[in-house]
């Protein structure tokens, strides 16, 4: 893997908490409004401009990219952000609960991503990706890294521990009680060991960021193509990454709503589930959330179901097949609900297991939904070996917490 250090747009210090915004993609327009309403340094007028436009505004037109850039600017011209005078990696240390993981900082060769050594485990839409090619076209940033998990280096980890023990560049607390900071890295020796540590890896794996990885990749190739004195060492060759050791890495819930039961009555639809090879088991009004794999909670109509499928069908040779949600895909979801697409039907949603089972209840309780299913995650390894494979997995299976706040380290195209 070829990850080279970069001279970082970043916030000055006393303004890096203020700056910190969550992902573009964890907030819809509305709520990214509310979010940064009254805090002019907000990065999410950097990665959500329509809230800097009249509410009207289609998210998706030119005015809106252009937004982003003169955005960004703004936040430059206004002293808020400065750049690194010599190229530095950084580190990125989360803890949430206990729980610390700490990413690498640096630029991802595009080539790598073009000739597959990064490695995918979803499929992107082409709507989502257009969205951030366009972003990055208008803007020349890649303002928000995405999320790379790597096999765990002892290595690294020692390069990683000399850095921590010098003062943070940042340090602080976020409204979600994930604690950040982030060290800049301009040692010459620690920046070399790290560099090479990474070549001696075979492939990198991408966590989250799956759009955004592939926007940066193809503008890249599509800048290399337009420019005629064009030399490999350019900055679009090149995009921003966060890499975590795979052993640090948490996986929570993903779970699925659906809007009925496809014409079934609830006592239809449960004698039908007992057809499928799932065990069904009620417990209750308290929330039932799965302790392990094949375990499935269920909420319909006010009370909570264990469903156990069955592990006769488990086909080790083909890591997807044995994953929970293709379980509940092909035993369920379509046999009896009659979801055929989880990509394109409107019947189905998916809700982070971070806003927890309360909110499958909720989404139940008012009608908007008919029933709800609770997953249990998939592991790191599982997510490896499928990616390892060149194997895909179904839509919305993976979310990853602690998330990553947007705006603490920016690479520019035009460097």
């Amino acid at each position: 893997m070829n990850i080279k250090p970069f001279c970082g747009l970043r916030p000055k210090p006393q303004y890096a908490e203020q700056v910190a915004s969550r992902p573009y993609d964890v907030l819809d327009t509305a709520e990214a409004r509310a979010e940064a309403a009254g805090n002019p340094y907000s990065f999410l007028n950097v990665v959500k401009p329509e809230i800097t436009l009249p509410a009207a505004t289609d998210p998706h037109s030119t005015q809106v990219y252009q937004a982003g850039r003169k955005n960004f600017q703004q936040l430059l011209d206004d002293g808020v952000f400065m750049q690194d005078e010599i190229p530095c990696l950084y580190l990125y240390e989360l803890t949430l609960d206990g729980h610390s993981q700490d990413g690498i900082v640096a630029c991802v060769a595009v080539a790598d991503y073009l000739q597959e050594r990064v490695k995918k485990h979803e499929l992107t839409r082409p709507d989502k990706e257009e969205d951030r090619k366009n972003h990055v076209r208008a803007t020349r940033l890649h303002a928000e890294p995405v999320l790379f998990a790597y096999p765990a280096n002892p290595l690294i980890e020692v390069q990683v521990a000399r850095v921590k023990q010098q003062q943070a560049t940042y340090d602080f607390i976020a409204a979600d009680a994930v604690r950040h900071r982030l060290w800049r890295v301009d040692d010459a020796a620690v920046i070399d060991a790290i560099v090479q540590g990474f070549a001696a890896m075979e492939a990198s794996y991408i966590a989250d960021g799956h759009h955004r990885t592939a926007a940066a990749a193809l503008v890249g190739a599509e800048l290399a193509a337009e420019n005629p004195e064009h030399s490999g060492t350019e900055a679009y060759n090149y995009f921003l990454a966060v890499h975590f050791p795979d052993t640090q890495l948490k996986i929570i819930d993903y779970n699925r709503v659906v809007t009925d039961l496809n014409g079934l009555t609830r006592e239809e639809f449960i004698a039908r589930l007992a057809t499928t090879g799932f065990t069904v088991e009620k417990t209750g009004a308290s929330p039932c959330k799965p302790q392990r794999i094949h375990e499935i909670g269920m909420y319909l109509e006010g009370d909570w179901y264990r469903l156990t499928a069955s592990t006769a069908s488990d086909d080790e040779a083909d890591p997807v097949a044995v994953l929970d949600v293709t379980i509940l895909s092909t035993q369920i979801l379509k046999p009896v609900l009659g979801i055929v697409d989880l990509r394109r039907d409107q019947r189905i949603d998916f809700v982070g297991g971070i806003r927890g089972l309360e909110e499958l209840e909720r989404r139940v309780d008012t009608g908007e939904m008919k029933v709800a299913f609770a997953m249990y995650p998939v592991s790191m390894p599982q997510l490896m070996d499928i990616a390892d494979k060149g194997l895909i997995m179904p839509p919305k299976v993976t979310w990853f917490e602690p998330k990553l706040r947007s705006g603490l380290i920016v690479h520019s195209l035009l460097d």
